[in-house]
């Protein structure tokens, strides 16, 4: 089977077993932040979500990694001054944007040409609404979703931010793929995350690649002993020196599905980053691992309320921001007016 029709396969089968893997009524999630409704645009623009799902499934297919690209986009938005967009906005004369951020360096540049596609295909649509923070956080979903992993709803209603984050506060803000598990855990408390977040949200290193530099370290000059040996030489093959600039799956197991197959990885002492198999390692978030490992529904149960409350973090609602009319520049007063009317009359339909 070609890769071009596996992943054509996988794509219908998210589909057909979709529903068993939706958050249901009866399952946990999040209260909503005020401001955030999970029917926000189901009148003005009842397109919207089919509109992001149907042309990401085509993406997908034609380029799967970029899924991948599209879930680091959202998380690391939503750690630097919350879920507003700000990680789209380009630099400026003032200063360079969060993009320019050494963690933000490997984000995927087409993931940013999509936002920016749906958010045309929906304002021609709908009119200039719906808010690129609400745009981001959908693709990150339908990126989980199309790749085998959870279907869930995602309350909107966010608005834009008007400024980026410094580079230093953006280097302060994102957890350190080299960082352990007691500094994870302060990391995510800061944004009012608990443990089971933080391992739930690492599970979204069930696709994506890695390069060299990411993991090297834990190759030369002396080997991590916590590494599986076998995994080891396979890493010390895609990296020969502590200067490649190899690739390699961060879940060697399903790499092109969204699965629990990362936490038997961690088991199994085949996690990729030190923040991954510090997971594992440490006894505190241990037991999670281990249930992930061997339960994928709770996995999915977890992870589906843990990004529903990840994508609250430090949300800009009501008449706070903007709705963009471009993702990657904040709006001219003019566009910035022309937006305002319209929200203000979405404002009255809107259930919070």
């Amino acid at each position: 089977m070609t890769s071009s029709s596996f992943i054509s396969l996988l794509l219908i089968s998210s589909i057909l077993v979709g529903s068993h893997l939706s958050l249901t009524s009866a399952q946990a999630t999040p209260p909503l932040v005020g401001g955030l409704s999970y029917n926000f645009h189901s009148t003005n623009c009842p397109s919207l979500e089919t509109t992001i799902r149907e042309y990401l499934r085509e993406i997908f297919n034609s380029d799967f990694g970029v899924a991948a690209g599209l879930l680091r986009v959202h998380f690391h938005d939503c750690f630097v001054q919350g879920c507003d967009g700000s990680v789209l906005l380009a630099g400026s004369t003032s200063g360079p944007g969060e993009q320019a951020a050494p963690p933000n360096l490997t984000l995927r540049p087409r993931a940013f040409v999509i936002i920016n596609e749906l958010r045309n295909r929906i304002h021609r649509a709908c009119g200039a609404i719906v808010s690129c923070a609400d745009i981001t956080a959908l693709c990150a979903r339908d990126a989980i979703f199309l790749t085998g992993g959870p279907d869930y709803r995602v309350p909107l209603g966010r608005r834009d931010g008007v400024t980026f984050a410094t580079i230093n506060a953006t280097l302060t803000n994102l957890p350190f793929f080299g960082s352990r598990v007691p500094t994870l855990i302060d990391d995510f408390a800061r944004k009012n995350m608990d443990i089971t977040d933080l391992v739930a949200l690492s599970g979204g290193h069930s696709i994506g690649r890695a390069s060299c530099p990411s993991f090297v370290g834990r190759l030369y000059p002396t080997r991590d002993p916590t590494l599986e040996t076998n995994f080891g030489n396979n890493l010390t093959r895609v990296c020969p020196t502590n200067t490649s600039s190899g690739l390699t799956a961060l879940d060697v197991r399903t790499p092109n599905v969204f699965d629990n197959q990362y936490f038997v990885n961690l088991v199994n002492r085949q996690g990729l980053f030190v923040s991954d198999q510090d997971l594992f390692t440490n006894a505190t978030t241990r037991p999670i691992v281990q249930r992930f490992a061997n339960n994928q529904t709770l996995f999915f149960e977890r992870l589906a309320f843990s990004m529903i409350k990840m994508g609250m973090i430090n949300v800009t609602t009501g008449t706070q921001g903007e709705i963009r009319t471009n993702c990657s520049a904040r709006n001219t007063p003019t566009s910035y007016l022309t937006t305002a009317v319209i929200d203000d009359e979405q404002g009255k339909t809107a259930s919070y």
